[in-house]
């Protein structure tokens, strides 16, 4: 058998909505069936054959190729298999996925891994605004799972996060983990301004010190973690350089906060 594969052959004038294109739906369809999709368009809706070539007959393994920044909704609701999309996606890759992989070679728009219950999503280039965030107007983002990012991602990381690991090889923006209630988030890079904004609890690991610190976080000194290797060995399971800090980082400066709202969250600065 090999991998369903949606090659995209026409230049898109409008984004298209590809949440019907997952394993979940797909199984026991003929390529004849799949090929029938209607995938909404703007204000129309267009074939899914008017828009891709399709090949394979393993949804198991679903390939999207010269895939555009305008495929939104890829992989949202997955619940196993894999999906590798070779090129950019559009916004809310990933959204609500439950299980299994889904692999992106180049960048996200916004909201890529909201609300995503578990499973594993690898990011190739950039994420956009809102990664791992709740839906506007929720209050439950990311649950479980993990997103490792190779690029940089943009403001409100993890924004009512409540469960699994952000990891970011690169810098993030503003607001980092605000509103968070659990958690982990990691940045090889830099980060911008107010993170941990109203976090209640969770971690913050950062390897590089922010520029300020807010006011609303106290200064807990220096310490030697136990938990610390533990986690950083774990994520020697996945492919991201997290996992290579097990044995260099020894000590931290621990920031408890935010103490305008629970304070039961911390940012650690890798000394």
């Amino acid at each position: 058998m090999t991998a369903l594969t949606f090659t995209l052959k026409v230049s898109l004038q409008q984004r298209v909505d590809c949440s019907l294109l997952v394993a979940d739906n797909l199984r026991d369809k003929s390529l004849a069936e799949i090929a029938a999709l209607e995938l909404q368009s703007g204000n129309r809706k267009l074939r899914a054959d008017e828009i891709f070539t399709i090949e394979g007959d393993d949804t198991t393994r679903i390939v999207f190729k010269n895939a555009s920044a305008k495929l939104d909704y890829i992989g949202k609701g997955q619940t196993s298999g894999c999906t590798t999309v070779e090129g950019d996606v559009g916004a809310y890759a990933g959204m609500q996925m439950k299980g299994g992989c889904l692999c992106i070679s180049g960048n996200t728009g916004a909201y890529a891994a909201c609300e995503l219950r578990n499973g594993e999503i690898n990011i190739g280039g950039n994420a956009g605004d809102y990664l791992g965030a709740a839906l506007p107007g929720n209050k439950k983002g990311m649950q479980g799972g993990v997103v490792i990012v190779k690029g940089n991602a943009g403001d409100r990381v993890g924004d009512h996060l409540r469960r699994g690991a952000i990891l970011i090889e690169g810098n993030a923006g503003d607001y980092l983990g605000a509103r968070m209630t659990a958690g982990t988030i990691g940045i090889l890079g830099t980060v911008g301004v107010y993170p941990g904004y109203a976090m209640k609890r969770g971690t913050l690991l950062l390897l590089q010190a922010p520029a300020k610190i807010p006011a609303t976080f106290n200064d807990c000194g220096a310490h030697t973690l136990g938990f610390l290797p533990l986690l950083l060995k774990s994520f020697r399971a996945y492919k991201t350089r997290f996992g290579e800090l097990a044995d260099s980082v020894k000590r931290v400066r621990r920031y408890a906060g935010d103490l305008s709202d629970a304070g039961k969250g911390e940012i650690l600065v890798v000394l």
